[in-house]
């Protein structure tokens, strides 16, 4: 019993600066959205329009850095330095390849992205500026997330909490002057969204080298095979799951904004919303995931296990709790964002619909942790493409396109959606009586 206590304490320690860190972050995006929000229904489209994209492009960086945080915290439990530093030499060159491609790729579709999206005539331009603005801090959102996950890997929660920090407040400061100072509306917050991206990406790679354990000189810039190999094993799998679920939000969004402007504004309005739900079950995941590999490390089954159940009981309550604020608040909440009363209507009904549905997508986030911090991250591919594409974007294609459903029908299906990966992804658990299968 002391130890589960201790385990959790150490879980709740861990994850503390991270939750702050979404948390505030979260925040200063709200006020960054309500800047732009004040702009109009075609102002929010604009900016929320390439969301999905931009999300799925951060994906790829979160999918090297999953398997960046699997390897360091591994070598952890072991007390292999050696590896460590070979990891962090690897985490560079992912940060530059990576970066680089996706740099290329994105200011060359940027002019096509909001007709392919199938968004309204009146906000191609704008929308296509704002995420060609965006896409020029590339390298640096590489750096800021990639070398992220490494400093967390050392059990360092805290320095990536005040740099992200840091990086937020300044967007809001340059929001402001750029959106309404100096007038330049939509093009204004992407270039203060651009500016701090890079902020956050220079910092991040300051302080990955101070970082004794990963600090990388010139002489050990270096890539191991091995290691590479060991890493991709990972990362591969990781991307496809972004690949599947981001891909699958940009066809989720373009069926939605195929609705209409206002339709449009309030469904992106309350996924943006909600998402502060999450940050309880997304902070925790990165500690979790950090102590399972740790665990691996050392080769012990009782404190893999005793991190799981811990990991899993404390993100239940807390999305538990946090679910019933959104359900309460959530016509105040989403006022906030606009002044429309027919957004503010039917985003707060939206809202409603999925807040009791919060501890099934924490026990999806947190499961998603556990099976990161082991490397195993195929299994969380199979769930995430047979859930998105088989639930999620072929009902919503129907209740869009052959059913003419409202707005609440296609939430339903992300309801769904988000209901069966947390039940496929908890399976093997119950079905082996509530511990991991560890391959050690």
């Amino acid at each position: 019993m002391n130890r589960d206590r201790s385990i959790a304490k150490h879980l709740i320690i861990l994850a503390l600066p991270t939750l702050l860190e979404e948390m505030l972050a979260t925040l200063l995006q709200y006020v960054d959205t309500a800047m732009v929000g004040r702009l109009g229904e075609k102002a929010i489209a604009s900016v929320t329009l390439t969301s999905s994209l931009n999300w799925l492009m951060g994906s790829m960086f979160s999918a090297l850095g999953i398997a960046i945080m699997a390897l360091i915290s591994h070598a952890s439990g072991e007390g292999n330095k050696k590896k460590i530093r070979e990891v962090a030499s690897l985490s560079i060159y992912y940060s530059l390849f990576i970066g680089t491609a996706l740099l290329i790729v994105a200011v060359l579709l940027s002019p096509y992205i909001p007709r392919l999206m199938g968004a309204s005539v009146e906000i191609w331009e704008s929308a296509s500026e704002y995420f060609f603005i965006l896409s020029l801090s590339m390298i640096f959102r590489s750096s800021s997330r990639i070398f992220a996950s490494a400093i967390r890997a050392t059990q360092d929660t805290k320095t990536p909490m005040i740099i992200n920090l840091s990086s937020n407040i300044l967007n809001v400061i340059l929001n402001y002057l750029l959106i309404y100072t100096f007038g330049l509306g939509v093009k204004g917050a992407a270039i203060a969204t651009s500016l701090s991206f890079s902020l956050s990406g220079i910092l991040m790679f300051i302080f990955f080298q101070k970082n004794k354990l990963l600090r990388v000189g010139l002489k050990d810039l270096k890539i191991s095979h091995t290691i590479n190999k060991e890493a991709l094993k990972i990362a591969i799998p990781s991307m496809a799951t972004s690949l599947a679920s981001c891909l699958g939000h940009v066809v989720f969004a373009s069926l939605v904004s195929s609705m209409g402007t206002t339709i449009f504004a309030s469904h992106s309005l309350a996924i943006q919303a909600e998402e502060i739900v999450y940050i309880p079950g997304y902070g925790l995941r990165s500690a979790t995931s950090v102590l399972v590999g740790v665990s691996c490390g050392e080769k012990s089954r009782e404190k893999l296990n005793q991190v799981v159940t811990s990991s899993i009981v404390i993100t239940l309550i807390m999305m538990s709790f946090s679910g019933l604020l959104l359900f309460i608040f959530a016509r105040g909440y989403i006022s906030i964002f606009t002044n429309s009363v027919a957004v503010q209507d039917l985003a707060s009904k939206m809202l409603k619909l999925i807040a009791f549905t919060e501890p099934f997508y924490g026990m999806m986030i947190v499961m998603q942790g556990i099976y990161w911090g082991m490397g195993k991250t195929r299994f969380t591919f199979i769930v995430e493409a047979i859930s998105m594409w088989g639930i999620r974007i072929l009902f919503t294609f129907i209740v869009v396109r052959y059913l003419n459903g409202d707005l609440t029908a296609v939430w339903l299906c992300m309801v769904a959606d988000n209901v069966t990966k947390s039940i496929l992804l908890t399976l093997p658990l119950l079905l082996n009586k509530g511990r991991v299968k560890a391959n050690f």
